[in-house]
């Protein structure tokens, strides 16, 4: 008898289960909200994203040249840099004052300083030099300035050497240009570019920011159809912790799991992004970071309690889990304090394993690390869910009775 009891039991808790999954996919199909954040807002943010960073490289930066030399050395020093695809020479100056003001103007970016001097010291043996000043309010524009002249220096460095050397072979010159042989390996990142190392982090964030609006709108939604404010509405299907956990979890898995194939797998190759790593290692470590999000999601939905507090939760916080991810700034220079307080958010291990296997080329045994940590949040968010939707079980039960004995003594009156 208390077989077929416990049987009856397990056979109505899956039923449960299937109905709270059932009724949670169509309330997400439904609600136009969590539609847009569940299913527009990842279609369109990585493809937002990626196309303002596809030129992945600043290229042609405006630049400014005050030339005091006046010479032709100077002038091929210019036209190299000119020649250079980081950057273009949009004007010449008479002195210093009117290229600052130009700089202040926005119109151009960097100035390059020539002396008077240039090709008379070179033409003494002594040590010349250039100036460059750089708007510093965007390093990209640094970057480009110095890549721009410090190739062309060395160029010309090479052609003074080899110059004024004493050489009879074509051997002796090359020595003499380059005594140390050095070769530049970009790893990981072939074109050295802006999205081949920002997008795969955004991307990632992606997935868990979209989860915490999602879920947490209908957590709002949820509260807001509720007499009492409650996560869990009065229905007989929703008495069980278990069902309600793993149903609604079902059903934001079943559908972030081609939400994450488009995101992690389609945009980097329709943008051509670095693809490296092995598809079973992706597709495992995807798991656990889905069901840590998820249950993260579905914890922190307890302190949502309309459908505008979401919200706020996703613009205080998407900008600074991609800082303390580690990604965007160094890890290294991150205070330990918030290296600590990055711990608690999915994001955290999922940027750093996922940019290790995707573009990195690592194993799952390499990021063995960040895999348990995700493991390990999945397993303690699922628990912290628990806890929530248990709580609000008893709060919905002890607001039932209160409600049927409210009918009850208006039925006696």
């Amino acid at each position: 008898m208390k077989d077929i009891k416990l049987k009856d039991k397990i056979v109505q808790g899956i039923n449960d289960l299937f109905y709270i999954w059932k009724r949670e996919f169509q309330t997400t199909f439904r609600d136009q909200g969590v539609l847009i954040f569940f299913i527009l807002v990842p279609l369109g943010y990585p493809l937002l994203y990626s196309f303002i960073y596809d030129n992945e490289v600043v290229r042609e930066v405006p630049a400014i040249v005050v030339d005091d030399s006046h010479s032709s050395l100077s002038r091929e020093y210019l036209r190299k840099v000119d020649a250079t695809p980081d950057i273009q020479i949009v004007s010449y100056c008479a002195d210093m004052e009117e290229a600052k003001q130009m700089l202040k103007n926005r119109l151009a970016y960097g100035i390059i300083y020539i002396p008077s001097d240039f090709s008379d010291n070179i033409a003494k043996g002594k040590q010349t030099q250039v100036s460059i000043y750089c708007d510093m309010s965007g390093l990209l524009y640094y970057k480009s300035m110095l890549i721009a002249n410090t190739a062309v220096s060395l160029d010309m460095n090479q052609d003074i050497k080899i110059a004024r050397s004493s050489n009879t072979t074509d051997r002796q010159d090359e020595i003499t240009a380059y005594p140390i042989e050095y070769e530049e390996i970009s790893i990981f990142n072939p074109t050295a570019g802006f999205a081949a190392f920002l997008i795969p982090a955004v991307l990632v964030l992606i997935i868990q920011q979209t989860l915490l609006l999602g879920i947490g709108l209908a957590a709002g939604t949820a509260r807001e159809n509720n007499r009492f404010k409650d996560l869990v509405p009065i229905n007989r299907h929703y008495n069980g912790t278990l069902r309600i956990v793993l149903g609604k979890g079902l059903s934001y898995f079943l559908i972030y799991i081609l939400v994450a194939f488009y995101v992690l797998y389609i945009v980097p190759r329709i943008f051509s992004l670095n693809q490296i790593g092995q598809p079973d290692s992706l597709v495992l470590f995807v798991v656990p970071y889905l069901a840590a999000c998820i249950f993260f999601a579905m914890t922190a939905s307890i302190a949502i309690r309309n459908r505008e507090t979401c919200m706020l939760i996703f613009v205080f916080t998407s900008v600074p889990l991609l800082f303390i991810s580690g990604i965007s700034w160094p890890g290294a220079a991150i205070p330990p304090f918030w290296k600590y307080v990055s711990y608690i958010f999915p994001s955290t291990f999922g940027i750093n394993g996922f940019v290790k296997i995707n573009n990195m080329g690592a194993t799952l045994s390499e990021v063995a690390f960040e895999y348990k940590a995700l493991w390990l949040q999945a397993g303690i968010y699922f628990l912290t869910t628990c806890w929530v939707y248990r709580w609000q079980i008893l709060m919905s039960r002890k607001h039932a009775i209160e409600r049927y004995k409210e009918l009850k003594e208006k039925t006696l009156h």
